[in-house]
């Protein structure tokens, strides 16, 4: 019963998602191209942005920008305080761009999941095109604007986004906050057991009771299950939304409770969330680049053992997608572990955040560093001040600061020679 009542918890706590506005801002519409890298496609969308003013002097304040990640931006705007509680200190514009494919920033309406052509311009690489369209837009259209230092802001994917962001366009973006960016989380670069050992320390921390439960549930599942009789039970105990009848059912059971033990490990912030963002196993929804192998032995993690399987994960992205992954498509892209050549980036990592596995740990040089947060969950720092912050947070978010300022001050010095 102790497996019955953590699942309907964690179902609670997986649904509960708030839709209220907890900052002001005007929503607005950018007409892109769906294909920034061709000039045999025309076809364009209309991407949504979120812009505050509220703090902006109009006179080369910096520019606040949100490198939008997999889901409607407004819950990315609401829960990403560290950023408004900073804009009125900087003078700052903040801006959330919303990722293409996600909210209502839909290239072709409903119809952009239902075929190949449609769906296979959503990618990192079309993503950032479109933001640097956007900025360089914002930087030409507002008044006060065109010198201002810009400072890309992200966490999960949206922090890979605001990392590659940073090494890729250097002339748009001047400095990058990227938390729990896991942009090491790829093949041949991470080992694919440590996303679950982690998880698994972070429960056996509270709990090992608890942890032992998780790991001996598998078998538990399986043996409830091997009738009729037990699908049926299950089912109703567990209040599903659909009976379960056969085997890929249990499968797909599974891998649902494995997705909530790992974004409970997420979200392990030191205070009530209101917010749990809908982050899936894979960063995007098209398993084209993001291939980030993960593996389970069930001995370090209490996870069903599942060795990572390139050949399966490429047939299932084929049979949902039409289309084969290509994985070591973003390490040669970005650079993989080899970014010594970008500056101006700041890492965070929660080390009880599972993502921290992929993520950067080290220094790479003097302007690329790395601060570690002991008691954080996924993208804490991001997150608004809140008394019961560690200090570990409220210590990186002034060291971040302190970063930020000097983007600016780097940036403006070129304009008062």
């Amino acid at each position: 019963m102790e497996v019955t009542r953590l699942l309907h918890i964690t179902l609670l706590i997986t649904l509960l998602l708030y839709f209220c506005q907890a900052y002001n801002y005007e929503t607005y519409f950018y007409k892109q191209k769906v294909d920034h890298f061709s000039f045999a496609d025309p076809d364009t969308f209309n991407l949504r942005y979120l812009i505050n003013d509220d703090f902006w002097d109009g006179n080369g304040g910096p520019i606040f920008f949100y490198a939008g990640n997999e889901g409607d931006i407004t819950l990315f705007a609401d829960n990403t305080g560290f950023m408004w509680d900073i804009a009125p200190e900087f003078n700052a514009l903040v801006i959330f761009a919303e990722h293409r494919y996600y909210g209502v920033s839909l290239p072709y309406g409903n119809d952009s999941f239902t075929k190949l052509k449609y769906t296979g311009y959503l990618t990192s690489e079309q993503a950032l095109a479109d933001y640097v369209e956007l900025i360089t837009y914002l930087k030409s259209a507002i008044d006060g604007a065109k010198n201002s230092t810009v400072v890309a802001f992200g966490g999960s994917y949206g922090g890979m986004l605001a990392a590659w962001f940073r090494m890729k366009y250097p002339h748009v973006v001047q400095g990058a906050i990227a938390s729990s960016a896991p942009i090491l989380q790829f093949t041949d670069i991470t080992p694919c057991e440590d996303f679950g050992k982690l998880v698994t320390a972070d429960f056996s921390k509270e709990s090992p009771e608890c942890a032992n439960v998780i790991r001996n549930s598998w078998a538990a599942i399986d043996s409830v299950t091997r009738n009729e009789a037990g699908l049926a039970w299950l089912t109703q105990a567990w209040s599903l939304c659909k009976p379960l009848k056969t085997p890929q059912d249990i499968t797909s059971l599974k891998n649902y409770l494995v997705n909530v033990w790992t974004n409970l490990a997420m979200v392990d912030y030191p205070y009530p969330a209101n917010f749990l963002a809908p982050l899936p196993a894979y960063p995007i929804k098209a398993c084209t680049e993001m291939v980030m192998p993960f593996c389970y032995n069930g001995v370090e993690d209490f996870f069903e053992p599942a060795p990572w399987d390139f050949k399966s994960f490429a047939q299932t992205c084929y049979q949902t997608w039409g289309v084969y992954p290509r994985p070591f498509m973003a390490v040669h892209m970005y650079g993989g572990k080899d970014i010594s050549a970008a500056s101006n980036i700041v890492f965070t990592n929660g080390l009880l955040d599972p993502w921290s596995t992929g993520g950067v740990l080290w220094n790479v040089s003097e302007t690329v560093v790395s601060l570690i947060i002991p008691e954080g969950a996924h993208h804490l720092d991001l997150r608004g001040s809140n008394p019961d912050d560690p200090p570990s947070v409220i210590q990186a978010r002034m060291i971040e600061k302190t970063h930020i300022q000097n983007w600016i001050d780097e940036y403006s010095a070129r304009y008062d020679e």
